[in-house]
């Protein structure tokens, strides 16, 4: 049940930031920290806290899965973006990055559970890691749909599917079976590693900034003495 909790948490996290275009104009050196330093928390997790509950043999997971996101994100372009990025000319505009983004749910919820079930302390950290990186990935969603022409109930729709889709994710642990439970963890690290190296991390150092290397280390920071905490 608590892995459930903690997926829909990152669900809310995803559905409350998507709504913040709705109210306030952003600015870009505002998401240039938050995407910075939610990068810093997935590698913290991952570094931290995940490849060290790995097996040897689980390295050959590791790279399906930061491949399969690479591929994932080259033919639907998922990104982080900035108000002013999220432009046609940058982004195919509409439903398929979408679609890509909420397939990303579903691991990530399951990726929830398992670690979970793997140590809680992990479970937890990577849903904090989760909820984190969901901010830019809300606001990306509402961006993206903005600029496509969509309307607000049409938005608000693709925001709820998304935020259902972490505990639908987290939900289908249950089918894995124990023996796999670290093999799918490795995925899940492809992923996290994918996602943070390759595109919150460019997306955040488009300019430099000495600030944004800060956010970084921070989010980093924060998981580790998160794990201190919580031991």
């Amino acid at each position: 049940m608590i892995p459930i909790l903690l997926a829909f948490a990152a669900g809310l996290s995803d559905l409350f930031s998507g709504l913040i275009p709705f109210r306030f104009k952003l600015e870009e050196s505002a998401t240039r920290y938050v995407i910075g330093f939610a990068a810093g928390t997935m590698l913290g997790a991952v570094f931290f806290e995940m490849m060290p509950e790995l097996h040897p043999g689980d390295a050959a997971y590791i790279g399906l899965g930061f491949f399969l996101f690479y591929l994932l994100e080259r033919f639907t372009m998922i990104h982080s973006c900035g108000e002013a990025e999220c432009t046609s000319e940058t982004h195919r505009i509409g439903w398929i990055p979408v679609l890509g983004m909420a397939s990303d749910n579903i691991v990530d919820g399951l990726g929830i559970a398992v670690a979970y079930l793997i140590n809680p302390v992990i479970g937890v950290i990577v849903a904090v890691s989760v909820i984190i990186h969901e901010i830019p990935q809300g606001l990306t969603t509402t961006l993206l749909l903005k600029r496509s022409g969509q309307g607000t109930r049409a938005i608000l729709f693709a925001l709820a599917a998304e935020a259902l889709l972490y505990p639908i994710g987290a939900s289908l642990s249950s089918l894995v079976p124990e023996a796999l439970n670290t093999a799918v963890l490795a995925f899940v690290t492809g992923d996290f590693l994918y996602i943070a190296a390759s595109d919150l991390l460019p997306d955040a150092h488009k300019q430099f900034n000495v600030k944004v290397i800060f956010s970084v280390i921070a989010g980093a920071a924060a998981i580790y003495f998160l794990e201190l905490l919580m031991k």
